[in-house]
């Protein structure tokens, strides 16, 4: 080739750099002062091309104190390929918080990489695995990339990694695979064709797209939500399939495998250990207790490849707050009221469903149908009278089972709270409860569907005013609002968050914008409704679980409200993780646990369930799950509420004496819990991160910010650069209002600068305001235009390539050299080299004449070019 990688050459009346990827007969180019955005490729042959030499800087154009910092900040912070400790740093659009920094060190430690993020709700897990990604690509270790995820996180995951990495991932879902495959050779793969792929877990996990998959794989896999793909005593279908493809996966010794979980123990030590497998399969045979001296090689093993932190852990990490917000929880309670429509429609459905339970014929099968029948219509009937009433003139799903235990399956996905990765689409349905026994004689069957169909009548007719449990919602979220929140209302069915928000939309005023998101929207229209709804200042959001894991929310809203009790504590935790996390804007949420005092149901779920897994998270700092599974928890509840007679007339209680029957069975839970608890306590002891030291995550700071610039770097340089350049700039405390108005118009021009605009340079960022980072464009055009002004004697810009102060910083004459150095890499994987061209910027500085230069170290020669000028020259 004529042209070295790196070198100089002038082409279309401008300076560029070569870039490796450049052949003999066709050049590719960047130029010397632009963008990635800017590459250009030239055919010699078409188009002259010669070399280019860096002249050395006019004497005659003297710059002050600030020109020369202008420089040295515009051109670090324009790199796009970093020579410093991260090849990645200079691309991402995102600035990690010094703890998010530990994965990355302990990643770059592992050949190949094999690690669990386990770290809390909220503190970004998803950034800390996409900053081991975007290493492992920019340095060649991988090529390809997949991420496999659940089905509603699948949108996220490709923004993320678009928006934060500049990783541009397709989507593999049911929907699009069709389409991806009309651009694939005969016998190709979508795996090879796309590089990089955002994956459908339960779509991938079928047996023929699983060994495609397997066949074709890329080096790099990221594994979202990953205790979904652990082994449990209760194998369901899906999780053993989802078992299978990992462990499939994790085979190939030199993949690099990053499992991400908040929740990676669930309750089960063979779940974890089974998580563990994954990364070594050496690991699911480690003693059960790791505590004591004679175990250390085993702990320090395993914390090479293990993470878990929480809140507390980092919210101070390095002297660096992370502003979590606080959390102010409140229980909210309302009453069907004695003698009321509600109350009375109560009483019926329970009566009928305790009947419909005691009957005992028809064998087993027909049993458990009636029974997962009756508790869709108890759990249907406490959420609303929408959802009653759909139910009640609904065939039960269990009804299709052919067996006693598909019977159970479809009952426990379509009734209760099992991990949505396990209940699939449609978790939010209406179960019904029609059981449509086939024994029954045809007169039986039309009297039982009249008695359905009378009493969903009458659920119709408490819809709206004599709705109690709706009347109490309305003004709370009436005072959420007043308060100057945005609130999330979560409800458990369907028919429930529809009937809710239209109820809502009657009773708030004009103002206030109201959207229902569920399961019956496609995932892009969901993300596409919660977007509109964001534009109005007063909203609030109805939704379904459908929105409960995964879904950031926290940037568009700020209160969660509970309008239906969870039957599984940790559904609780992912709710109210969409707002109270990382990048919440509000110092302060609000959370909302709602339930009835005369819904016997609701006061037990939340003493058994709900109550003692706060107050664990409250002692402990982190959620335990419940140790036994959910489903047996509520069948036990369930059992006493339905297998035993009510006494007659009682008004205060459906069971009176419930509370001591079932209190040896609460004991022996909360034992078991308690148990867990003590457990989870001594592993956090035991896994507590060591192998990555603080001093160690501190110096890779400093070598990144020396190399490209940080935040700090990023604010001095924006604010400089624009009151250089004549722009307004307003402080409003939380954010910056930039004018340009009088700025130069070659500036306004290379901004696209069309209004005035808000920015703030950390997160989390208010409503309508820019995360102004290193990447982002206005940040990326400015410093592209400082160093072309620079460089250019027409555009006399505010940056100089020299100039001179008077400082009482130094005695003697102090010359400061910016050098900018260009770095040919080439790494070889698997026998394949990967050819990488990196910059670095560098300020060196000596006093004395040159002849006799005493050399500055760098700390100093910094603080110099900060410095401030005593008198004029």
């Amino acid at each position: 080739m004529p042209y070295a990688v790196g070198s100089l050459v002038r082409a279309r009346s401008r300076e560029w750099v070569v870039l490796p990827e450049s052949q003999d007969d066709f050049l590719m180019l960047r130029p010397l002062g632009g963008t990635e955005d800017e590459i250009a490729g030239i055919c010699t042959s078409l188009e002259p091309v010669e070399p280019a030499r860096f002249d050395l800087p006019d004497p005659t154009e003297i710059g002050d104190y600030r020109s020369c910092r202008l420089l040295r900040d515009g051109i670090r912070l324009g790199f796009r390929s970093s020579a410093g400790p991260f090849r990645s740093f200079a691309k991402i659009g995102v600035e990690p918080r010094p703890y998010q920094l530990v994965p990355l060190l302990m990643a770059l430690k592992l050949d190949p990489v094999r690690l669990l993020i386990a770290d809390d709700v909220g503190v970004g897990k998803t950034v800390e695995a996409g900053l081991i990604a975007r290493e492992l690509l920019d340095r060649g270790e991988a090529t390809r990339l997949a991420v496999l995820c659940p089905l509603h996180l699948a949108g996220q995951w490709q923004t993320e990694l678009d928006a934060k990495f500049h990783i541009s991932a397709e989507l593999v879902l049911p929907g699009t695979a069709g389409r991806l495959e009309r651009h694939l050779r005969i016998g190709e793969s979508l795996f090879d064709h796309y590089p990089y792929v955002v994956v459908s877990m339960d779509y991938i996990k079928a047996d023929r797209r699983r060994d495609e998959f397997i066949r074709t794989c890329p080096e790099l896999v990221i594994v979202d939500e990953a205790h979904g793909c652990a082994y449990a005593e209760v194998q369901r279908g899906g999780r053993h399939q989802r078992n299978r493809l990992i462990h499939s996966i994790a085979q190939d010794p030199n993949r690099h495998l990053i499992l991400v979980t908040a929740t990676p123990h669930s309750g089960k030590e063979e779940a974890f250990r089974s998580l563990l497998s994954f990364i070594d399969p050496a690991f699911a045979n480690l003693p059960s207790e790791l505590a004591g001296p004679q175990n250390e090689p085993y702990r320090r093993k395993l914390a090479a490849h293990f993470v878990q932190r929480r809140r507390a852990d980092i919210r101070h990490y390095m002297k660096t707050d992370t502003p979590f917000p606080s959390r102010e929880d409140r229980e909210e309670t309302y009453a069907l009221g004695e003698g009321s429509d509600y109350r009375r429609l109560f009483d019926r459905v329970l009566d009928y469903a305790r009947e419909t339970v005691q009957d005992q014929t028809g064998g087993h099968y027909r049993q458990r149908v009636r029974w997962w029948s009756a508790l869709a219509l108890l759990r249907s009937l406490a959420s609303s009278p929408a959802a009653a009433a759909a139910t009640l003139r609904n065939r039960a799903a269990s009804a299709d089972a052919s067996t006693p235990e598909e019977a159970d399956e479809i009952g426990r996905r379509t009734v209760l709270d099992i991990d949505l990765e396990d209940a699939g689409e449609g978790a939010d349905l209406i179960p019904g409860s029609d059981p449509g026994d086939a024994e029954e004689t045809v007169d039986a069957d039309h009297v039982l569907r009249r008695r359905l169909l009378a009493m969903a009548r009458e659920a119709d007719k408490i819809a709206g005013e004599k709705d109690a449990k709706l009347k109490k919602a309305t003004s709370l979220v009436k005072e959420l609002l007043k308060d100057g929140y945005n609130p999330i209302v979560f409800c458990r069915f369907i028919p429930t968050a529809e009937y809710v928000a239209e109820q809502l939309r009657k009773a708030l005023p004009a103002d206030v914008a109201v959207a229902a998101v569920t399961g019956t929207l496609p995932h892009a229209e969901r993300e596409e409704r919660i977007i509109q709804l964001a534009e109005n200042p007063k909203r609030v959001l109805v939704c379904t679980d459908c929105l409960s894991e995964g879904i950031n929310l926290q940037e568009r809203f700020d209160a969660v409200m509970h309008y239906d009790l969870a039957w599984n504590p940790t559904r609780h935790e992912q709710r109210e993780g969409r707002v109270d996390r990382f990048g919440q804007p509000r110092d302060r949420i609000r959370v909302l646990t709602y339930y009835g005092t005369d819904n016997q149901i609701d006061g037990i779920v939340l003493d058994v369930l709900i109550r003692k897994h706060k107050a664990i998270r409250t002692t402990l700092g982190i959620s335990v799950p419940v140790p036994v599974e959910t489903a047996q928890v509520i069948e036990a509840i369930f059992e006493g509420l339905l297998l035993r007679e009510r006494a007659t007339g009682s008004a205060q209680a459906y069971l009176p004496g419930f509370d001591e029957m079932f209190k040896p069975q609460r004991k022996e839970l909360f034992s078991k819990w308690d148990d867990a608890t003590a457990r989870e306590k001594r592993s956090r002891t035991v896994f507590a991160q060591e192998t990555i030291k603080v001093v160690e995550v501190a110096a890779e700071l400093q070598a990144v910010q020396a190399s490209i610039g940080l935040g700090a770097d990023v604010r001095r340089f924006v604010l400089d650069a624009f009151t250089a350049h004549g722009a307004v700039i307003t402080d409003r405390k939380d954010s910056y209002r930039f004018d340009l108005t009088e700025s130069p118009a070659p500036l306004k021009e290379a901004l696209l600068y069309g209004k005035p605009f808000q920015g703030r340079f950390d997160m989390p960022v208010p409503e309508g305001v820019s995360y102004l980072n290193r990447t982002h464009p206005t940040v990326e055009a400015l410093a592209a235009y400082v160093m072309n002004a620079s460089l250019d004697p027409l555009l006399k810009g505010i940056a100089r390539r020299c100039g001179v102060i008077y400082t009482q910083r130094v005695e003697r004459r102090t010359t400061l050299l910016l050098v900018r150095f260009r770095y040919y890499i080439i790494t070889t994987r698997n026998g394949i080299d990967n050819p990488l061209l990196a910059e670095d910027c560098r300020l060196l500085g000596f006093s004395g004449a040159p002849e006799q230069a005493e050399w500055l170290d760098d700390d100093a020669a910094e603080k110099l070019i900060l410095a401030e000028p005593a008198m004029n020259i």
